[in-house]
């Protein structure tokens, strides 16, 4: 039987990393995004490049009734299977100073990435844990455990992300669902790159950006049946910082 991951945000970066990392592991990934359609296409390339499977699936995390409609199409049309694994990578910046930051920057940053991680597993856990088995792991970042001035938006809501974790693991524990958090530091990423990359080396211990696949490594190993025995938890691959 088919054992199949949910990638959300797969088209780039740190989420086609682990698409491609999950199919290497064995998963059928279901490559989510919102409107790239030729960067997910990509992604699914890497996919079946490598010898796996996948498949695109669009939809905008924050809809919920988008989410709800799409997740439950399909369930309908793989009744004999379910979702084992789930990561929650969608994620958007819009960075500011709190003085300056508008309703939308703020709204657009939290929706996404701390709503949109709600929705869709809450939809998804019942299946996790009526078949007492699952994966769940949510990107978060340092920004969310040491706040970034700029980012009151994104810290705040990858630091709602990181509370989710924590108590959802307690919830799902007796099940043998696993949820955790990974916490990228600077990473080589879309979302990076207007950064001052030679500057902000000099803030980080081992002295460079992580590289997508290097998260990727730590999620793979998480949504394994190696990690059985770890819940509740949030690792960083920061560099050190």
């Amino acid at each position: 039987m088919r054992k199949y991951a949910l990638v959300t945000g797969g088209s780039r970066g740190i989420g086609r990393a682990i698409s491609v990392q999950l199919a290497k592991q064995g998963y059928t990934v279901i490559v989510n995004y919102k409107s790239n359609a030729e960067e997910a296409q990509k992604t699914l390339d890497l996919i079946t490049e490598t010898g796996g499977e996948g498949e695109l699936l669009p939809f905008d995390v924050e809809n919920v009734s988008e989410v709800t409609a799409v997740l439950n199409g399909w369930m309908e049309q793989h009744p004999d299977a379910y979702i084992e694994a789930l990561i929650n990578n969608a994620g958007i910046r819009k960075d500011n100073l709190m003085f300056w930051m508008t309703d939308d920057e703020w709204n657009d940053v939290v929706n996404t990435t701390l709503n949109g991680t709600f929705y869709i597993t809450r939809l998804l856990i019942k299946y996790m844990l009526s078949k007492k088995n699952g994966r769940i792991v949510n990107i978060v970042s340092i920004s969310g455990l040491k706040g970034v001035a700029g980012q009151v938006n994104y810290s705040a809501a990858k630091a709602g992300v990181i509370g989710l974790t924590k108590a959802l693991a307690l919830e799902a524990a007796k099940k043998k669902v696993t949820v955790n958090a990974v916490a990228p530091g600077f990473i080589e990423t879309d979302m990076t790159k207007d950064l001052n990359q030679e500057e902000l080396k000099k803030t980080v211990p081992l002295g460079r950006f992580g590289k997508a696949e290097e998260v990727a490594e730590l999620v793979g190993f998480l949504a394994s049946e190696k990690a059985a025995y770890i819940t509740g938890e949030v690792i960083s691959v920061s560099g050190g910082l």
